[in-house]
């Protein structure tokens, strides 16, 4: 019976997703189920939604919730991690500072001051967790979900001992766009994907056999194929930055249009309003709006625990299960995942966090050879890479030269400011995080 710990279960959108995988699989059935937060008003609704969903079903799951880490991770065999320290509010705080000085970061989590102070706050706490695990259970895999992941697992690989691996949903998600595209059913699609988190390729794309490039590229010619209103289930209009870079670049990439244009310098210009018009990508966060949506899941989440209807469970496509269930079973999976890259990626940096098909067995996780990426891809991204080796080392030595070096050599950033300029936004943002951020120099 495996004990599975979820920290950061009060992100509970996510967190239903989860326990619902989980449970899927019969024989997961008998594992316990241990939730964690340090909200306990979060904590409480996951707690009630979960118990609920185990005792309709009527299964022999074990369902545990707590604060304390230390009683969480005792004798586990796998952690995940979805965590966000210093919530909304600090997110918040920091793309106000970069929007002021002409960095327009809508997401944020990855690349760019937003993703690089995104890590400042997170990467400490999961290395936290990690030291944590190391004494209470050595031996478990940690399968984190946190942002951002190149980052936080490259931190993880060097600072500690523990088994991990990055878990993304982009490529699953982009797969089945591309299916659409192709006009094709998702499950016929075959592909290759390898890459960085976020800016992974589909290096092979094959529908019943065939390249299926060909057909994306003639489809592509006319823009109404990714100017679809809706196209990837979340109301964003069109996919045009995804379209652009395939054109220029010759492969698809992972992530959608509005992570993908803060990470290189060609669709965030700085005073260039039109460019955000012309690739129909968001602009500044709107936070009130995702404060009240997260107000409407909750009362969503309170309806379903109190109401008697039978809560269904469907499995989301998360890897996080399908792993646990590989590794306890040992029936084969392919996943795609970030791992150190121990020569996996032959032309990215060793000792870099990669995200490449994975083989998951009985054995654990093991990543599969891809030797070199076409060189317009790899260049790609090593402009990230240098970013986030730059942004790990300044977070774990508290070293604030070193951040600063990574937001300088951020594409979107040094596209937009000069040095002078890129000094004063991070040290605002230093001043503006300091109860997050003690101890840098």
């Amino acid at each position: 019976m495996a004990k599975i710990v979820i920290i950061g279960a009060g992100s509970h959108v996510f967190s239903r997703h989860l326990v619902t995988d989980i449970i899927s699989f019969p024989e997961l059935r008998d594992s316990t189920i241990n939730l964690m937060d340090i909200d306990t008003e979060s904590l409480e609704l996951i707690t009630a939604f979960t118990r609920k969903l185990v005792k309709q079903q009527n299964f022999n799951t074990k369902i545990e919730s707590t604060t304390d880490l230390s009683e969480a991770l005792k004798g586990t065999d796998y952690v995940i991690t979805a965590i966000r320290v210093g919530g909304l509010q600090a997110s918040q705080v920091e793309r106000e500072i970069a929007a002021k000085y002409g960095i327009i970061e809508c997401v944020g989590d990855t690349l760019g001051p937003g993703g690089i102070f995104y890590g400042l706050r997170n990467i400490p706490v999961i290395l936290d967790i990690c030291h944590h695990m190391e004494k209470l259970c050595r031996d478990a895999w940690l399968m984190n979900y946190t942002n951002p992941m190149s980052m936080l697992c490259w931190a993880v690989n060097d600072y500690t001992c523990i088994k991990n691996v990055g878990l993304c949903h982009s490529v699953q998600h982009t797969a089945a766009q591309l299916a659409n595209y192709l006009s094709v059913p998702y499950e016929e699609l075959d592909y290759w994907v390898a890459g960085i988190n976020h800016m992974a390729w589909f290096l092979k794309l094959t529908w019943g056999g065939e390249d299926a490039y060909p057909l994306l590229r003639e489809k592509f010619k006319k823009p109404r194929t990714y100017l679809k209103p809706g196209w990837d289930l979340r109301g964003t209009e069109a996919d045009i930055v995804r379209a652009e870079i395939f054109k220029a670049f010759g492969y698809y990439v992972t992530e959608s249009s509005d992570h993908m244009s803060e990470y290189v310098p060609y669709f965030r210009k700085k005073n260039r309003q039109d460019l955000l018009e012309k690739f129909k990508v968001r602009r500044l966060t709107n936070f009130k709006e995702k404060r009240e949506m997260r107000r409407t899941e909750d009362e969503e989440l309170k309806r379903q625990i109190s109401s008697i209807e039978k809560l269904p469970i469907n499995h989301s496509g998360e890897y996080g299960s399908i792993i646990i269930h590989s590794i306890e079973t040992g029936k084969t999976s392919r996943i795609n995942a970030n791992v150190k890259n121990n020569g996996v990626i032959t032309n990215l940096p060793k000792g870099c966090c990669v995200e490449v098909p994975c083989i998951v067995d009985k054995e654990g996780i093991s990543p599969c050879y891809v030797g070199d990426l076409p060189p317009q891809l790899s260049a790609l991204n090593r402009t990230n890479i240098n970013v986030q080796e730059l942004a790990v080392r300044g977070i774990v030595e508290k070293d604030k030269t070193k951040i600063f070096h990574s937001v300088l050599l951020d594409p979107l950033t040094s596209a937009a400011l000069t040095i002078d300029e890129t000094r004063r936004m991070v040290n605002e943002m230093f001043k503006a995080e300091e109860k997050y951020l003690k101890g840098f120099k």
